[in-house]
């Protein structure tokens, strides 16, 4: 039996007719940078027009002439479209880049998109400093959508996806072990997250130009910032202000980006217990202590600077900034040697709270991780002792157990894939390692020990393998995998 012998079983018509959709969508939001290059009379305003025109054509003609017979979409058509509207909005977003005065070829220009799109914040530009105003709010604005989601913005405009497909395309996107619906409807939990994500984000815009930044490098910047995405409108990124006021506020609303929205919801309205009750919350707040203190110990055996800055907000900023896999930068780390860069590297391997925009593979499977360890040793020397993982009280069904460590499992598998691959394809064995586990991790740090000339210089096929990882780490895995199995295209 052939491969796709069965795929006509998938609503090809439907899934077709909802990406043209969300191209319309995606057309609206173009319209940002397009008055941007307006305001700042730029002539990036032809490349953002000749976007605007392509990318609302292509969806008015997939919305409008196509006509499928059913509008249902189950479980395998939400798995699709779901994987299918990230790469499509990159293939439309990177128009932009391509036709800018600073031009991209198609490949660093997809690279870009995808990394925007994916919040991993990997940049191919070296000089940020030179980019127009539309680029770099359009760079800033791809992060802060993909942060919260596409398919989750497109279920808070769209309520009639709510009976076609709705809460597998949440499922597929929202990241975390379990996903918890706060409205009886999945477009009202959509609408619910995306307030939240909003009120923020129009916060820490407010305060960070209250500060030395201008409102548009406010705007960007808290785009950046609440998708815990990392691009800045600067070469230098925050260093540029040199504030402290200024990483102070990003420090915080990084914080909150590593924070799963749907506590932030529920203290919003009133229930501050399911905050502080939350064993994933309290141990974010605890390894983020931790990590301190340790860098704390390193700093002051290193340096003769004990000024506040340095002791206080500088680790907090960088520990924040690495623990959500936002990427912000400020200071040197490196520097204070191989223990804190062991220390950032497990904050960067497990990232903040699942729900959250952050990457990495969530603190939540840690705490599944190490309990059920837990169990397991206690059971070695008590083999009829009968233990159940139990998070915020409540007892984990062992089906939930075993895909949190068949995923913990799979994270490093793919990682390691990526780097095997990345070095048939010329890189050298610790930057192809360490860039795999970044974009799979969504953190967008690079390593150029090669001396290569850093994301420009490397093979294309390096970046085409790079975006897929990107692409796999925001979708956590499973939503991506599961296409390329044969199960999902026969019966």
């Amino acid at each position: 039996m052939s491969l796709f012998s069965n795929t006509h079983r998938v609503n090809f018509p439907m899934l077709l007719k909802v990406l043209g959709w969300l191209l319309l969508i995606e057309s609206i939001f173009m319209l940002v940078p397009l008055f941007t290059c307006t305001i700042y009379e730029e002539h990036d305003f032809w490349a953002f027009l000749i976007a605007v025109a392509v990318t609302l054509a292509s969806g008015m003609i997939m919305t409008f002439c196509i006509r499928p017979a059913s509008s249902n979409m189950a479980k395998r058509e939400g798995f699709l479209l779901t994987a299918l509207v990230w790469v499509v909005f990159s293939f439309f977003g990177l128009i932009p880049f391509m036709l800018c005065d600073t031009p991209l070829d198609f490949t660093d220009a997809f690279f870009e998109t995808m990394s925007g799109f994916s919040t991993t914040g990997a940049s191919i530009y070296a000089d940020i400093d030179s980019l127009s105003h539309g680029i770099n709010i359009w760079r800033c604005l791809t992060q802060w959508l993909g942060g919260m989601g596409i398919i989750l913005f497109t279920l808070a405009v769209l309520p009639m996806l709510n009976h076609s497909g709705g809460m597998q395309m949440f499922n597929a996107e929202v990241t975390g072990i379990t996903h918890e619906k706060l409205r009886p409807r999945i477009s009202q939990t959509a609408k619910s997250l995306w307030m939240i994500y909003f009120i923020l984000t129009a916060i820490v815009c407010c305060l960070l130009w209250i500060g030395p930044m201008n409102l548009f490098d406010s705007l960007c910047h808290a785009f950046s910032t609440m998708s815990t995405g990392g691009f800045s409108t600067r070469t230098a990124s925050i260093a540029a202000w040199d504030s402290d006021y200024i990483k102070v506020v990003v420090t915080l609303f990084m914080f909150l980006g590593g924070v799963n929205f749907a506590l932030i919801y529920k203290a919003a309205n009133g229930d501050w217990k399911s905050l502080l009750k939350n064993d994933t919350f309290m141990a974010y707040l605890k390894i983020i202590l931790l990590a301190y203190i340790a860098v704390l110990i390193v700093i002051c055996r290193h340096t003769s600077d004990f000024s506040f800055s340095k002791l206080v907000i500088d680790p907090i900023f960088q520990i924040v900034t690495t623990i959500t896999s936002t990427g912000l930068t400020v200071d040197d780390f490196e520097s204070l040697g191989a223990f804190v860069m062991s220390i950032l590297f497990i904050l960067m391997f497990f990232g903040a709270c699942a729900g959250s925009t952050s990457g990495g593979a969530k603190i939540d499977r840690l705490l599944f991780l190490l309990k059920n360890t837990n169990n397991e040793l206690y059971r070695s020397l008590h083999p009829n002792a009968i233990r159940s993982v139990r998070i915020n009280g409540s007892i984990i069904s062992p089906d939930v157990v075993e895909k949190v460590i068949a995923f913990l499992c799979i994270y490093v598998m793919i990682i390691t894939i990526g780097g095997i691959a990345l070095t048939a394809c010329g890189m050298s064995l610790v930057d192809a390692f360490f860039n795999s586990f970044s974009c799979v991790s969504n953190i967008g740090l690079v390593s150029d020990t090669g001396n290569t000339g850093g994301l420009p210089a490397i093979p294309d096929i390096c970046k085409w393998i790079l975006a897929m990882l990107m692409l796999i780490g925001r979708l956590e895995l499973f939503t991506v995998l599961i296409l390329f199995t044969r199960a999902f295209w026969t019966k």
